[in-house]
């Protein structure tokens, strides 16, 4: 009998050992899966990380490219203005004619970089007045006209694609 009785507590120390050998090998596994998880959280937060660095650095590129050509076309705008001036004026000998020709090829290409820029006028003459586009230099009482109206604009005002304003258009009110 003491044979038998020895074999079962051998048996049950079997038993034991192996469900201790099985119970690591689950646990491994577990601190496996728990790594690859913790792994991953930390890939996925990397990844938004640099999806919102590439985003925002691309939003201040465009910025400050918008700000290059607002600076860029304000300086240039007052010979557009000039350009203008001249081809107001009457001219009535031929070489005069000619000069102002020139003038207007001139004053075409001109506005054509600008739209190439994507800086375009300012609807003034006729509009209502906005005092975020138009700068107001004159006021007239006009019963005929409605308040706020633009009658006259003495400068022309340009805007960028976005809507910031280059220049303001300075123009003449009627109240």
């Amino acid at each position: 009998m003491d044979k038998k009785e020895n074999k079962a507590p051998e048996n049950e120390e079997l038993k034991e050992e192996a469900a201790e050998e099985k119970a690591p090998e689950k646990t491994e596994l577990e601190t496996a899966n728990e790594k690859i998880s913790e792994l991953n959280d930390k890939y996925l937060r990397l990844y938004a990380e640099y999806d919102n660095f590439r985003k925002r650095t691309l939003r201040e590129k465009d910025a400050r490219y918008g700000d290059a050509v607002i600076d860029a076309a304000a300086a240039i705008l007052p010979i557009g203005d000039n350009l203008e001036r001249a081809l107001a004026s009457e001219v009535t000998s031929e070489d005069a004619k000619k000069l102002k020709d020139g003038v207007e090829m001139v004053m075409k290409q001109f506005s054509e970089t600008l739209e190439k820029l994507e800086v375009k006028p300012i609807k003034a003459l006729g509009e209502k007045f906005d005092p975020n586009l138009h700068n107001a230099v004159m006021h007239i009482e006009d019963e005929t006209i409605d308040d706020n109206t633009v009658v006259e604009e003495f400068m022309k005002g340009y805007e960028y694609k976005d809507g910031r304003v280059v220049r303001y258009s300075m123009v003449k009110v009627a109240n």
